[in-house]
């Protein structure tokens, strides 16, 4: 994967809570605020985490995922102190917030956005006694490790879902950044709507930034102008896509959080969905133990760590059935990965051979759209 710099024009926000396990409300010095969350009073304290996010933890998406889980690590593993900091842009302020957290205690940190990854790997340097775990990157230090979910294999059965309920034998997906995460996602999808529909076309469009409503309304007005009939997303809150979506009478599939589904209750499908919860405990305790090691993590669909969010009422039970049955192929191994081959690009060159499984280094190298997909990846 790139080191593509992910750019949010959210200002720092100022803001010392304490968690609901009891705590009480300060003012936070300097900017941007450090939310402060502890287990009670009465367990020691045997770790102090840090994590920054890029955007506000209540957005139903990436933001509000990894907050969750994080909130659930404290509840998983006594003796958690949490500090957060909302709504921080990727460039090098975010280091005066980590050296911040680290100053206060914290020995673990997430780093939790894509461009954070070269700032974070500064301050891991300067402090070789801190572990750092960041989210979907790709390079490594001794105490630099980085972690995902293997979400997509969950976007193809999502794919299928699409397929099947398109009216118009059109879908779209609405993405932040070309970036190969994000460009492997729009194959899985892509791929798992023709296995099921052969001709469907997938329109996409990027919006260029991670959040930006005003950007998201406009892309997916221009799907669905264009005949869309199932809008999907990889953008930090999925909020504006599937409420213009639903505001359209298009479908839409969400990624991040479950939370959104609300948002959308007449098209909804279904999503991807991360629980953080158990893998965080488990961070967490390896640092507490002295065992934790740097890794590039990938969590399988059996960790849990990604799964699919709850269906709409909209969706017909064969549909149901047809992505469950998917997701439980890939957990079987029956399905081997979204990406076998044979798989031709847009201009008709095979680009996976019959039979081929593509390496686990697919995602973070693919720069290009499969064949029936209708955008640009540049």
């Amino acid at each position: 994967m790139t080191a593509t710099a992910r750019i949010v024009a959210l200002a720092a926000t100022a803001l010392l809570v304490a968690a609901s396990c009891g705590g009480t409300t300060t003012t936070a010095s300097p900017t941007p605020a450090i939310t402060a969350t502890a287990t009670p009073t009465v367990t020691p304290t045997r770790l102090i985490v840090g994590a920054i996010h890029v955007g506000s933890i209540k957005d139903a998406g990436y933001n509000q995922a990894h907050h969750d889980g994080l909130v659930a690590m404290t509840q998983k593993v006594p003796g958690v102190k949490l500090l957060e900091a909302e709504n921080v842009p990727e460039g090098p302020d975010v280091e005066r917030v980590m050296e911040n957290m680290i100053q206060q205690g914290a020995t673990l940190i997430f780093p939790q956005s894509f461009g954070y990854m070269d700032f974070a790997l500064n301050v891991a340097t300067k402090h070789p006694e801190v572990k750092f775990e960041h989210p979907a990157g790709y390079k490594l230090a001794d105490n630099f490790g980085t972690y995902w979910a293997a979400s997509d294999k969950l976007n193809y059965a999502l794919g299928v879902a699409a397929g099947k309920m398109t009216k118009t034998g059109k879908i779209a997906f609405v993405g932040a950044m070309p970036i190969p995460q994000i460009i492997a996602t729009i194959n899985a999808y892509h791929l798992g709507a023709r296995s099921v529909n052969p001709t469907v076309e997938t329109r996409v469009v990027f919006t260029g930034t991670w959040s930006d409503p005003a950007k998201e309304a406009a892309a997916t007005n221009a799907v669905i102008d264009q005949g869309a009939g199932v809008v999907a997303m990889l953008v930090d809150s999925p909020i504006t896509v599937v409420q213009t979506a639903e505001k359209r009478g298009a479908y839409s599939i969400g990624y991040h959080s479950k939370a959104v589904a609300e948002f959308a209750p007449n098209g909804w499908i279904s999503g991807v969905n991360f629980d953080w919860g158990d893998y965080f405990a488990q961070l967490a305790t390896a640092v507490i133990n002295g065992t934790w090691k740097a890794q590039n993590y990938v969590g399988e669909l059996d960790t849990n760590m990604a799964n699919l969010a709850p269906f709409g009422a909209s969706v017909p039970t064969d549909v149901r059935s047809l992505v469950s049955g998917t997701v439980d192929n890939f957990k079987s191994g029956k399905l081997a990965s979204p990406y076998v081959g044979p798989v031709y690009d847009q201009q008709g060159t095979l680009r996976i051979k019959e039979g081929e499984v593509p390496s686990a280094a697919f995602g973070n190298t693919v720069d290009w759209f499969a064949q029936g997909i209708v955008g640009q990846t540049k």
